[in-house]
């Protein structure tokens, strides 16, 4: 007990000299110095530093995109989508609703035409059954006429090179499968299906010329030369071959290999009266015309195509048999682009575009050609409205239709909303194009963003000749870098939706893309499939293209356009340009 009690009390002394040794310390001590009030509001008033947008939108389509799952739904469930199509017309729709579902407002289906008959494959199947059993890989072509129930018959090879060698085969044609042609080689393949652009092609590409400044070596104005006849020798075959009664029409694939075959539209059979009143040309019918005349058509592999061939000339007479059963749709004639919006703030009244063309070939899925455009670009409007970046300007997403048969919904769409012209892709202006005025919506416009080089990343932007652009772009591009993009060329590419935009004096583009197996293997194939399309490479795409959207929504400005085009004569347009 003892001992406790002396513990106690040496613990209280050592706790009094603490306390005390505390309280000299404490006293001793400077007195804190008081925070001036402008000071402590200064600090207060300190803004919070915003993240970056272009980082956030990397971030979200890298982290949490969904591009191959809209990629999925439009070539695994869709389907191919051809023009006219109710599975185009079902595209149509479903794009709407999910881009609804995101959140983007005034979605909606624009008819444009009319366009033409729907079409669509029900059955098909093709075999030699004589001497011999050879499955055979084959496609129909697009409008091509069903076969009234399974059509087994002999085959025929018509090699005429010229209108006299028809002759020959008077005759011998009604009710017979005629293969139409030579056989083509099908060399060995040393060099790789896929690619990407090399160093040298993007150096190529950066230092493209300026395409509005005529060359020495490329006069703009080609010397007449004298008239030709003109002998339209694929137009009197299929002529002389229905009139002969051929019962179906094969052609090999003029591309492909290895069980790959690239189709497309059937051929029409010609018509005498087919003008369109007097002292008119003849009207050019297309196989989607109601009034076309058409053979039932297949494109064929060519390692087959060519087995038929030779087993023709080594005395055998192979049978066919071929069930095709199609069917038409000409209930509704139009097509329709689908179009969907970001509202703006405080310039909403202008508009930036971006897209890619909805319709596809019939003999694949259409996956790089173009649902892999298509989805990209509405993977770069939802990552935009998933981060709520409040764009300036409005953003507003267009999925054409027709651009297979001849770029036709963006025309018509341009058409509508911005200035109609009548001279083609790439001519001068006209004079009727001078007379038609502009749509109120044509100052509106910034600029259009396209994507349709396939499935591969983008590698930079083709300027289309806007060298005002490219000081924009250039900054735009910094970011990515790191992923691949920074070529910037003066050149103009064609064959897709930015053109009519361009054409009318727009800030229209393409992006340039690695070509990965767009040229060898799936532009309009039976191998453009869900599997072809690349992931990484297209959340690539749609990060670049939600960052050029987002930044021309936010510019003070709108993008710069061209110098008004200029005529043979030297004469400017007054229509393009401002």
């Amino acid at each position: 007990m003892l001992r406790i009690r002396e513990m106690a009390a040496t613990l209280a002394v050592a706790g009094l000299f603490g306390l005390v040794s505390f309280s000299q310390t404490w006293a001793q001590a400077p007195a804190p110095t008081p925070t001036p009030p402008a000071a402590e509001a200064e600090t207060k008033a300190e803004p919070e530093k915003k993240p970056d947008p272009i980082a956030l939108i990397k971030e979200e389509g890298e982290e949490r995109s969904r591009v191959m799952e809209t990629l999925e739904t439009l070539t695994d469930v869709i389907g191919p989508r051809l023009s006219g199509s109710p599975a185009l017309k079902r595209a149509n729709e479903w794009t709407r609703d999910r881009m609804a579902e995101w959140g983007m407002e005034n979605a909606r289906l624009e008819a444009w035409g009319p366009f033409g008959r729907g079409w669509t494959l029900k059955r098909f199947s093709a075999q030699v059954v004589e001497p011999q059993c050879i499955p055979l890989i084959a496609l129909p072509k697009a409008w091509s006429p069903a076969l009234d129930g399974t059509l087994t018959a002999d085959v025929v090879h018509f090699d005429a090179k010229s209108e006299a060698d028809f002759e020959k085969y008077k005759g011998k044609l009604k009710g017979a499968i005629v293969l139409i042609g030579p056989p083509i080689e099908v060399p060995a393949r040393f060099e790789p299906l896929a690619r990407r652009k090399t160093d040298k092609q993007l150096l190529d590409l950066a230092d493209a010329p300026d395409p509005n400044v005529p060359r020495a070596d490329r006069p703009r104005q080609a010397p007449a030369r004298p008239a030709r006849p003109r002998v339209d020798l694929p137009g009197m075959r299929q002529k002389f071959l229905a009139d002969e009664g051929a019962a179906l029409l094969i052609e090999p694939s003029r591309n492909g290999d290895g069980g790959t075959l690239f189709v497309q539209s059937a051929s029409v059979v010609p018509s005498a009266d087919e003008g369109e009143g007097e002292g008119q040309p003849p009207k050019r019918l297309r196989a989607w015309d109601k009034e076309a005349r058409v053979i039932p058509q297949l494109v064929m592999a060519k390692e087959h195509y060519n087995r038929l061939v030779r087993m023709l000339a080594a005395g055998e007479k192979p049978r066919m048999a071929v069930d095709l059963a199609v069917e038409f749709q000409d209930e509704d004639m139009n097509c329709y682009n689908t179009v969907a919006e970001i509202p703006g703030t405080d310039l909403k009244d202008e508009v930036v575009m971006l897209g890619g063309h909805l319709d596809s070939w019939h003999g694949g899925t259409g996956a790089t050609d173009n649902a892999a455009g298509c989805a990209a670009a509405m993977e770069a409007a939802r990552i935009i409205k998933a981060l709520d970046l409040k764009p300036r300007r409005t953003i507003r997403v267009a999925l054409w239709t027709g651009e297979e048969q001849g770029i036709f919904g963006s025309k018509a769409y341009v058409d509508e909303h911005f200035r109609k012209r009548s001279a083609g892709f790439g001519e001068p202006p006209s004079e009727a194009d001078d007379a038609e005025a502009t749509k109120p919506e044509y100052d509106k416009l910034s600029g259009y963003f396209n994507l349709d080089n396939g499935t591969g990343r983008i590698r930079g932007v083709y300027l289309q000749g806007n060298e005002a652009v490219r000081p924009i772009f250039r900054e735009w591009l910094r970011p990515f870098r790191d992923m691949g993009a920074q070529t910037l060329s003066m050149a103009n590419t064609g064959g897709t939706d930015h053109l009519p935009f361009d054409a009318v004096g727009l800030p229209g583009f393409q992006f340039i893309q690695d070509e990965i197996e767009y040229g060898t293997r799936t532009h309009h194939s039976n191998m453009d499939v869900y599997d072809r399309a690349q992931a990484d490479d297209l959340r690539q795409a749609s990060i670049i293209m939600a960052a050029f959207v987002y930044n021309t929504a936010m510019m003070d400005e709108k993008l710069p356009r061209k110098p008004a085009p200029v005529r043979p004569e030297g004469r400017p347009s007054e229509a393009a340009g401002n």
